[in-house]
């Protein structure tokens, strides 16, 4: 029997964040790379080259042009909501240390989707929209696009641009850290 024909047939048990948060202090999920999404332990994708090089960008562009304007989180944990604890390549969250509970506000939030980009578009998309992340944006690595969705509302985002190499771009929270598309793709 698949998993899938179990589920056609029960009702699974999902896990509140707070659950989750308890079994990874316990390590139960020590070198296993997943995610919690709407009550559901999601394996993560291996990161290749190609994934890990705009995040290192963007990681190094952040630090630099905020400051202490904002905390640059990398691949960490972002409390989204009771049941989702996504970790996204890139967010800027509130300035302030986080030892005792991960962020559940961020400025931006960017993923980069290598083969991810489907998920990104529709699962992650509608996941940070609910949150109330005012700025999302997708690196697609593939098609050398940022898209970025605002307007939240509904747990959708209002608007999406598509961004190409000849465009500039910056967080609407911090227009100062301005960059050039073409900058996130070697």
């Amino acid at each position: 029997m698949q998993a899938a024909d179990v589920l056609s047939h029960a009702r699974p048990r999902l896990l509140s964040r707070a659950e989750y948060d308890r079994l990874v202090q316990t390590g139960l999920f020590a070198n296993e790379r997943i995610e919690l999404i709407r009550g559901i332990l999601v394996e993560m994708s291996p990161i290749g080259s190609r994934h890990a090089d705009p995040v290192d960008f963007l990681n190094r562009h952040f630090v630099r042009a905020l400051g202490d304007d904002a905390v640059v989180r990398i691949q960490q944990p972002f409390a989204a909501s009771d049941d989702s604890e996504p970790e996204p390549d890139v967010a800027l969250v509130p300035p302030r240390r986080y030892a005792d509970r991960h962020p559940e506000q961020a400025y931006l939030i960017v993923e980069v989707a290598d083969e991810s980009l489907r998920y990104d578009r529709e699962t992650k998309s509608a996941l940070y929209a609910a949150s109330g992340v005012p700025e999302y944006w997708i690196v697609d690595v593939v098609g050398q696009v940022v898209e970025v969705h605002d307007e939240p509302a509904a747990g959708a985002y209002g608007r999406i641009r598509r961004l190409s190499a000849g465009d500039e771009l910056a967080p609407a929270a911090f227009p100062k850290a301005k960059l050039k598309v073409r900058e996130l793709f070697v």
